[in-house]
This record gives C-alpha cells, structure tokens and sequence, in this order.
C-alpha cells in the first residue's frame, strides 16, 4: 500500500528535500519528472532530505509524457490553484499519485484541461497575494489528506 507524490519539472532543491523526506516518514513513493531545476546530488538537496534519502522510493522520469505513459491508467490527482474542487473532496485510494507542478508556473495548463475532473486544490483567501503555497507545504497538505482518508497506513 502507498500513495504516490509526483513532482513534474521542480526547481528548488529544498522543497524537493523536504517532500523526499515525507515521502520517506510515510512509506510514499516519490517521483520526479524531468527536467529538473537541480542535479539530484546536489549538496542543498541531500542536506534538505537529511539522512532520509537511502529511505526513498524514488523513481525518476525522463519527461511528463514518459510518466504518463508508464502509469497509463493509473488515478492521478492533479494538485492545483486551478482546480475545481478542494483536495478534501477527492476520495483517494490506495496507489493514487498526487501531482504537483513546477514552483513558478504549476503544472501545464492543456494538462490539467484534459483532465479537470482530477485538478484539486488547497483552499486560499481570496484576498491573498500570494499565488499558492510553497510546494513541499502543498505536498504535505494534500499528502496528509489522501492518508488521513485511507486511516493513515503503516504510520503509528
């Protein structure tokens, strides 16, 4: 059993360490998608995952469309400020991946547009400034939702 966090195309090296190192406390597989903002051995990467890296299920991808391919028919949740309802009112399962875009333009636009049915998101306040949340908070949010929902598996 586990959920799956997919990371298309990060850039920030400490929101990526941050997210492997949940990934790693939940049993969650983590997958980055390509290109990414950062060499995976990159110092300020493994110093944000701190020793959780030998703990990571980690499976990288080549492009988006690689992934897709790969994991053809598998339930994709769509993590976005587009999204049309909140991350609480997906029902998540067992084996779902959760994705998240890049931190300074999410994820593609035609992406989520074939998919809207999928695209959920974090509640904000309207009158905020801010486009979204930082992206291994986000993670988190919506992580802890889907585990909350599935009785938190495995986590004592």
């Amino acid at each position: 059993m586990a959920l799956h966090i997919v990371l298309v195309e990060p850039e920030i090296p400490p929101n990526t360490g941050n997210i492997a190192r949940t990934a790693a406390a939940t049993d969650s597989v983590l997958h980055l998608v390509k290109p990414l903002g950062f060499s995976l051995d990159e110092k300020s990467l493994r110093r944000a995952g701190l020793d959780y890296w030998p703990y990571v299920r980690l499976e990288v991808h080549d492009s988006l469309d690689d992934f897709l391919r790969k994991y053809e028919g598998r339930r994709m949740w769509l993590s976005t400020t587009k999204g049309g309802k909140l991350h609480t009112e997906a029902e998540f399962r067992d084996e779902d991946m959760i994705l998240f875009g890049r931190e300074t333009a999410g994820l593609p636009r035609d992406f989520i547009e074939a998919n809207k049915e999928w695209a959920i998101r974090i509640p904000m306040s309207e009158s905020t400034r801010l486009r979204s949340f930082n992206l291994s908070n986000a993670a988190n949010i919506v992580l802890f939702e889907a585990l909350r929902q599935l009785g938190f598996p495995g986590l004592k």
